[in-house]
């Protein structure tokens, strides 16, 4: 008959998984947490709706010409990742990186840098407003 109690597991093995389970739960609540924290940060700075940009992304054309987190398909090469765009100390590196900056930019570029390549799309100030929400949880 085999020895079954060389087969038990050792006390070590299970501190060892409930460790291992409490720091993921530990990661995972921390994360969720991060998330909720800077959209109603975003929120509280734009007064926009992060919710709304996706589909303001796509109904602009900012997908086509930039890369951004969150939004399927959006991988342009054309205009810069707008990743970590709230680690940014610029916006387009001509304006200091506020919300105010960022919603004006977005609105008309031209009138802050005349030789940019992004064009004015006729976007209002609130779906800018959404959109800078949007970037800045991102």
């Amino acid at each position: 008959m085999p020895d079954v109690a060389g087969l038990a597991p050792r006390p070590i093995v299970w501190v060892a998984a409930a460790i291992a389970a409490g720091l993921s739960a530990f990661v995972v609540t921390t994360t969720i947490r991060d998330s909720q924290t800077r959209t109603a940060t975003a929120v509280a700075l734009t007064g926009g709706d992060p919710a709304r940009a996706p589909a303001l992304f796509r109904r602009y054309g900012c997908s086509g010409c930039h890369i951004i987190p969150g939004i399927p398909g959006a991988d342009g090469q054309t205009g810069a990742p707008l990743t970590g765009l709230s680690k940014r100390v610029f916006i387009a590196g001509v304006l200091e990186n506020r919300s105010d900056n960022l919603v004006a930019w977005i609105v008309s570029p031209q009138s802050f840098s005349p030789q940019t390549a992004m064009p004015n799309t006729g976007i209002s100030e609130q779906e800018a407003k959404d959109l800078a929400a949007y970037l800045y949880t991102h």
